[in-house]
């Protein structure tokens, strides 16, 4: 080489020498920070993709931390309602003791009602105390709010419901109504007329409830026959009612499990027969009897629940009770004896908001948000039982209440807390569900989710050490090899000198 103004193996050993720094120092980059993809010339495709399924996990973090935070809210309302359950069936206990009416003197009375007050009370605490970062859980405060609720419901739960910025309108459609079960007894008299060889007129009348044999004489009435059937219509579940020449038996209450049966023991020479309803109506006389003469064995016609729908979807039907479940409402509507009786359109109500709303996904929408209807639980608000005249809660068991344990009606007593029991277990069961099938199968799939999009963001942007390291392996020697390179090239220039 003859010139030295411009040394041209040296530029280029420098541009060389520069190129393998950089990609040095990019290696010692990726090695020190872990990441592939450290700024946006690294790998732009890789760094938008990266940062998508970044945002994705951080979306799915959060919803895991939000069903975390459902579950320990229903596991606090839980906890409220095992112990109201607990107490309910201290008071069962209480009840079923005084009841023993010979064997409990009017202070052992007295102090069983003490206790149940105090239970009362309790319950009422628990109702209003129990709560989850201050806001109350069991006082009616997480209930859906219901406008408008038709003259033909008699009671409205709705569990669960999608509610967006429009308010929901129930309606159900009646398709069949609900029907007691019903015979009637053909005397074609008032009163009995027995063969005069024949002390009694025997037969056997079952129901729901149980089995009984009735026995009457020459001469009794009909409406003699209907009051002594009444008398034990707690024990057989079938009332009567006495009209013209029949006695109207009936279930005490409506659906398919009800029914009434009969079966002549001793006809006594009695003349008449058993008459079926006619075809789904209880109060109307069908067109043929079967006589005593041809029973020989039980007359039975059986009851039949309600059924139809629930805004289009089918619901199903349990006496005078339609319920649904769905992704969009699941609910419980109960019709009055009128409201089930007929077919038709039924306005239920409006539901306006309310309920315990959770967002249980990665995205905010109405797909992925979950409400959770939490009804009150105070003693005034429990166990409602209607007999026939009116309605009757737990907190009639009170001192003042017409079911206290001293000198009320333990049977009605018995009904309310067997009804307050059935609701808290069944709310405790609804809870239980959500927890088991919304929450935690909730957590377990984003869990997984988590888990595939970290792999996928991982293998887009993590370094792989065993590449990485080779790597830098290959530019140290590399630089190495550049800069001996370059100490040559700067060399050459001496060759000039020979020259002069």
């Amino acid at each position: 080489m003859s010139r030295i103004n411009n040394n041209i193996n040296s530029l280029i050993a420098q541009r060389i020498t520069g190129q393998q720094n950089a990609a040095l120092g990019k290696s010692l980059e990726r090695l020190s920070t872990g990441l592939r993809i450290n700024r946006g010339s690294d790998d732009p495709a890789g760094l938008i993709a990266s940062e998508v399924l970044r945002g994705e996990k951080a979306a799915i973090t959060a919803a895991i931390g939000n069903a975390e935070r459902a579950e320990q809210f229903v596991a606090t309302a839980e906890g409220g309602l095992q112990e109201i359950s607990a107490l309910l069936t201290e008071v069962q206990s209480l009840v079923g003791q005084s009841a023993n009416e010979a064997g409990l003197s009017t202070e052992e009375k007295e102090a069983n009602q003490l206790q149940i007050d105090n239970i009362l009370s309790t319950i009422d605490r628990i109702a209003s105390t129990t709560s989850f970062q201050g806001t109350k859980l069991l006082n009616g405060n997480f209930d859906f709010q219901v406008s408008g609720v038709g003259g033909s419901v008699d009671n409205l739960q709705v569990n669960d419901a999608k509610i967006g910025s429009d308010n929901v309108a129930v309606t159900a459609l009646v398709t069949a109504s609900a029907q007691n079960a019903g015979l009637f007894l053909s005397l074609g008299a008032t009163s009995l007329d027995l063969a005069s060889s024949v002390s009694s007129f025997v037969f056997e009348l079952g129901g729901a409830e149980g089995t009984r044999q009735f026995s009457f004489g020459s001469g009794a009435t009909l409406a003699d026959m209907a009051t002594q059937i009444n008398t034990f219509k707690d024990v057989t579940g079938v009332s009567a009612v006495a009209s013209g020449n029949y006695i109207e038996l009936k279930s005490t209450d409506f659906g398919s499990s009800e029914f009434v049966s009969f079966n002549v023991t001793n006809r006594g020479g009695q003349a008449g027969g058993v008459v079926t309803m006619c075809g789904l109506d209880a109060d109307l006389i069908g067109p043929t009897a079967t006589n005593f003469t041809a029973v020989t064995a039980a007359v039975r016609d059986e009851g039949q629940n309600i059924a139809g729908t629930i805004n289009g979807i089918a619901a199903r039907g349990n006496g005078k009770t339609l319920s649904v479940a769905s992704d969009a409402i699941s609910a419980e509507v109960k019709l009055t004896t009128a409201g089930a009786q007929a077919t038709g359109s039924v306005t239920v109500g409006t539901l306006t908001g309310g309920g315990a709303e959770f967002n249980l996904g990665a995205e905010v929408n109405l797909n992925n948000q979950v409400r959770l209807g939490i009804g009150s639980v105070a003693a005034r608000e429990l166990g409602q039982f209607n007999d026939g005249t009116l309605d009757y809660y737990l907190d009639d068991l009170g001192s003042s209440g017409d079911l206290n344990v001293v000198d009320g009606d333990l049977n009605k007593a018995q009904s309310v807390i067997d009804g307050a029991l059935r609701e808290i277990s069944t709310q405790r069961g609804r809870l239980g569900a959500f927890q088991k099938n919304v929450v935690g199968s909730t957590i377990n799939s984003l869990s997984v989710a988590f888990e595939n999009i970290s792999a996928a963001e991982s293998a887009i942007r993590d370094t792989d050490f065993a590449e990485a390291t080779a790597e830098l392996a290959r530019n140290q020697v590399l630089v190495a090899a550049a800069n001996q390179v370059l100490s040559i090239a700067n060399s050459q220039g001496q060759q000039a000198l020979t020259l002069l």
